[in-house]
Formats: C-alpha cells, sequence, structure tokens
C-alpha cells in the first residue's frame, strides 16, 4: 500500500490538499513562478508543473482533487444485482458445480457490467457486503463412517512409517586398530 496505516487521506486532510491546489491557481494567475509557488506553499515544484499543465488545459476544474482513488466502481443498485445473481448460484451462470470462487465472481462482475476487478479486489468486495468463504453444509453421501473409523484403527498403523530407533551415530563409530 501506498500508505503505512492501511489507507490514504482523511477528508480533513483532503480538504486541506485541495486548498492549496486552489492557492496556487490564484498565484498561476498572479503570473507566479513555479520555484516561486513551490517554496510559498511547500510543494514540490513537479506538482506545481503538473498543476500548471492542468490549469492550461481544463482550467481551475482540472486543478480539483479527482477523490479518493478507492471509489466504489460498482454502485448499490449493482451490488445489489450481483447478490441476486449470486444467490441464484453457479449453475445459472454456466459453471459445472456450485461453488462461488472469487474468480469466478470476478468473471461475472465483468459478464454483468463491463468492469474489471482483480481476484483479491473482488474477495474484499464480498467480504465488505457479508459474503464469506464457502463450507459445504454437510459430508457426502457416500461417506460410510464406520469404513473410515475401521481404517483408521487397522489400516494406517500398518501404512504408517515408524521412525527408525536411534543407533550409533557417525561420531561412535570407531576405525580398525592400527597395526
Amino acid at each position: 500500500m501506498r500508505y503505512a496505516q492501511g489507507g490514504g487521506l482523511t477528508d480533513a486532510k483532503r480538504a486541506a490538499r485541495e486548498r492549496i491546489r486552489l492557492e496556487a491557481v490564484g498565484r498561476f494567475e498572479g503570473g507566479a513562478k513555479n520555484r516561486e509557488i513551490a517554496a510559498g506553499l511547500r510543494v514540490s515544484e513537479r506538482s506545481v508543473e503538473r498543476w500548471r499543465r492542468q490549469w492550461r488545459e481544463s482550467g481551475e476544474e482540472g486543478v480539483r482533487s479527482k477523490g479518493s482513488p478507492g471509489r466504489p466502481r460498482l454502485s448499490t443498485d449493482q451490488i445489489a444485482e450481483l447478490e441476486r445473481e449470486l444467490e441464484r448460484g453457479p449453475l445459472a451462470h454456466g459453471w459445472v458445480d456450485q461453488r462461488w470462487t472469487p474468480a469466478r465472481v470476478k468473471t461475472l462482475i465483468g459478464r454483468l457490467f463491463h468492469v474489471s476487478y482483480t481476484v483479491e479486489g473482488t474477495w474484499r468486495l464480498l467480504k465488505r457486503h457479508g459474503w464469506s468463504w464457502q463450507q459445504p453444509a454437510r459430508r457426502a453421501i457416500e461417506r460410510d463412517d464406520e469404513a473410515v473409523e475401521l481404517w483408521k484403527k487397522e489400516v494406517w498403523p500398518q501404512v504408517k512409517v515408524r521412525r527408525r530407533p536411534a543407533g550409533p551415530g557417525p561420531s561412535a563409530r570407531t576405525r580398525p586398530a592400527s597395526r
């Protein structure tokens, strides 16, 4: 992540940065040089150059902040539609079994909304909206618990490789006596 604390700027800090950008616009209009603006606002000259270029191309609106880069890509209506589609199950969307994996949900989001997420981003989206990893609700119908117990008691001990008993190591070896 870009920030050590795991997040971006707070709303207050974002507003403070916005004020600095708009102050720079005022100084652009006054004819100040980039170096003077950077020193006066305590920002890098490179930022001032970028803001001046955006100001020339789009005016004051070009310099304004575009908002948080982590803003959601799906609207609340789209999230609701996604949840309805997830409830229908993977079979309804062409998969051969009833497992929703993050990769499948990512594919579904792309098909429905033409929005691209990473698998990790999909997992975060699902967690944020109350979905969790799936665990089978019951054991396989074919499972025979008696046969499993019998195997554990009788077969496994025979199959399990026992550790070799500790014997004399290399230091215990003796050399043949020299004549």
